[in-house]
């Protein structure tokens, strides 16, 4: 009996340790990478998560746009604006799907950024991004 304690009591530590691994696949955080690519205004970092298709919204134009499409609309974007600061003002979801809502600033421009994201196997991807001029309250 001691000996069937024994292998289970080791079977349920071995499945706590597998499940500890695998945990942060799921975590709920939004990527650092993604932060630091509104930052820097890096438009092909930010493309790294793009989904293949994305619904991207540029102040009152809202189209759904290939990978490529949207990075270069972006790079556009960064161009005209450079980021002076973005911050992430609320996130909220769950593991496999999560949102954010930021804002960037670009000189005398302050822009509200709000993006979706979406966790497919073990991968993060932008599904939607919006970005419009962010209004005083």
């Amino acid at each position: 009996m001691k000996k069937k304690i024994k292998q289970m009591n080791k079977k349920v530590i071995i499945v706590s340790i597998l499940l500890l691994g695998i945990m942060p696949v799921f975590s709920t955080e939004i990527p650092g990478e993604i932060i630091n690519a509104f930052k820097s205004g890096n438009a092909v970092q930010l493309a790294k998560y793009f989904n293949q298709t994305i619904e991207l919204t540029l102040f009152d134009k809202e189209e759904i746009y290939s990978k490529t499409q949207a990075e270069i609309i972006l790079r556009d974007f960064f161009t005209s604006n450079p980021p002076t600061q973005f911050q992430i003002i609320h996130q909220g979801g769950k593991e496999t799907s999560r949102y954010a809502i930021g804002s960037l600033v670009s000189g005398t421009n302050k822009y509200r950024i709000t993006f979706l994201l979406k966790t497919v196997n073990t991968e993060v991807f932008i599904h939607q991004l919006r970005i419009e001029y962010e209004h005083a309250e």
